[in-house]
């Protein structure tokens, strides 16, 4: 549905009219196409458009928020914001970013925004079909999918900001697994991008299948401590609970352990840790956040070293600081909260190897698969994960390892980290290359 500027112009102007001392209309359409094979035939497909809008209102210093999916509701919605901020607490820090400009992205594709269910069919079809023929022992994909949108997204408040853009999006995902006797393994892929030309389909399907395949005659893990070598997708999961650390909102929540910890040291010299919505053709890439403001790279960890926090406008304003355009939105019905846009791990040069997970250490274990990261405590660090993968003796990958768990600290095991390969990838929003991780516990 196409968004139109009149519309957020009149709500504008309507809830400044009754009263609001600022305001701010979001608006956001979208088409989503996604389909699911089974057995090398369709197993579901769901075709949707979605539009919805919310207007955000600042009274008194005292917040109103009211959304709807119709556009014949817009004088409630005005009346509903305005009635609400009559009963939310006096905030001082309640506030509206002023224009800060755009970052200039191509993040539209025109292929991604006129396929049809036809060529979504076959995408998928071709993303299950590459993992089943790469051999025989490859006998059920659980899940393949294809998934292609488009989405308008338009921000206008009182502060004058007003700005849109247009982005698509594509993604391709499978569960394989992978049998030989009694022996049974599942493994999984990912790729995204906002390019369809940017998605080897082919290719996830293959490279889920490989990781299956690997892990067949795995031998349960001994207790010992060892070092460890996180696969790039697995390091990439760690990164995600990193994540709410550097959130401001967590840090002054008190729910962070990098709180009051700035300019100083807090994970290994290796690595260095920056936020960017500008990488163009990653999903996370948009020319401005969810307030308006123009997205920028920033370091957050510098070799090291704690620089600074993920903020929004109203977090940035309670540190005294500014907006470093993280604010995000989930949804249009719901407030701007904190998060990453991309969010990527870097390593010193002189710290990264190449030629495989094999070449970083002699001795170890090199782990193809997590379950549970998610499950982490995020206020106190404290993990215990369930993992599978690969044994590497004298520097090469010996036999496959399955029902072993490591566990630590979160900060500690960051801090532990001393060489990474020349493997970084994307997962969604979040990169990373493998890393080598010294002196884990592991347990099974």
């Amino acid at each position: 549905m196409r968004i139109e500027e009149d519309f957020a112009g009149r709500l504008l102007g309507g809830a400044l009219k009754g009263g609001a001392d600022f305001a701010e209309v979001y608006v956001k359409s979208a088409r989503n196409l996604s389909v699911e094979v089974k057995g090398r035939v369709m197993d579901a497909l769901e075709s949707s458009t979605d539009f919805g809008y919310s207007l955000r209102v600042i009274r008194d210093k005292r917040l109103g928020f009211s959304f709807s999916t119709d556009m014949r509701d817009a004088n409630t919605v005005i009346e509903n914001a305005l009635e609400a901020s009559r009963w939310t607490e006096h905030d001082e820090h309640l506030c509206l970013p002023e224009p800060s400009g755009r970052n200039p992205l191509d993040i539209f594709d025109k292929e991604v925004s006129e396929i049809d269910e036809d060529a979504a069919l076959q995408k998928a079809l071709s993303l299950e079909s590459a993992a089943l023929d790469t051999d025989r022992r490859i006998t059920r994909v659980r899940k393949a999918s294809a998934s292609f949108s488009v989405k308008n997204v338009m921000i206008m408040n009182s502060k004058g900001v007003h700005d849109t853009y247009a982005a698509t999006s594509c993604t391709a995902q499978l569960i394989v697994v992978a049998e030989d006797g009694d022996d049974s393994q599942m493994a999984w892929d990912f790729e995204g991008s906002r390019f369809l030309r940017e998605v080897p389909f082919e290719n996830v399907g293959e490279t889920a299948a490989r990781r299956a395949l690997m892990l067949l005659g795995a031998k349960k893990a001994q207790a010992l401590k060892a070092d460890v070598i996180l696969d790039n997708s697995v390091a990439t999961e760690f990164l995600g609970l990193f994540a709410s650390l550097l959130s401001s909102e967590s840090v002054q929540k008190g729910k962070s352990l990098l709180a009051g910890r700035l300019n100083q040291a807090v994970v290994s010299p290796v690595i260095s840790i920056y936020d960017d919505g500008g990488i163009p053709s990653k999903l996370g890439s948009r020319p401005f956040d969810d307030e308006g403001v123009a997205t920028s790279r920033k370091f957050l960890i510098k070799d090291g070293v704690l620089l600074g926090y993920l903020y929004n406008c109203y977090t940035a304003r309670k540190d005294g600081v500014i907006s470093t355009g993280n604010a995000v939105k989930g949804s249009f019905s719901v407030l701007p909260t904190v998060g990453p846009l991309n969010l990527c791990i870097s390593v010193s040069p002189a710290h990264v190897h190449t030629g495989g997970p094999s070449s970083l250490i002699d001795k170890g274990l090199y782990v193809t698969d997590a379950m549970g990261v998610h499950t982490a405590n995020p206020v106190s660090g404290e993990f215990s994960v369930g993992v599978s993968g690969l044994w590497i003796e004298h520097g090469h990958l010996h036999h496959p390892v399955k029902e072993a768990i490591i566990s630590g600290n979160l900060l500690d095991f960051f801090g532990k980290i001393k060489a990474a390969g020349d493997d970084l990838r994307f997962y969604g929003n979040l990169a990373a290359p493998s890393l080598l991780i010294a002196d884990v516990d592991v347990s099974a």
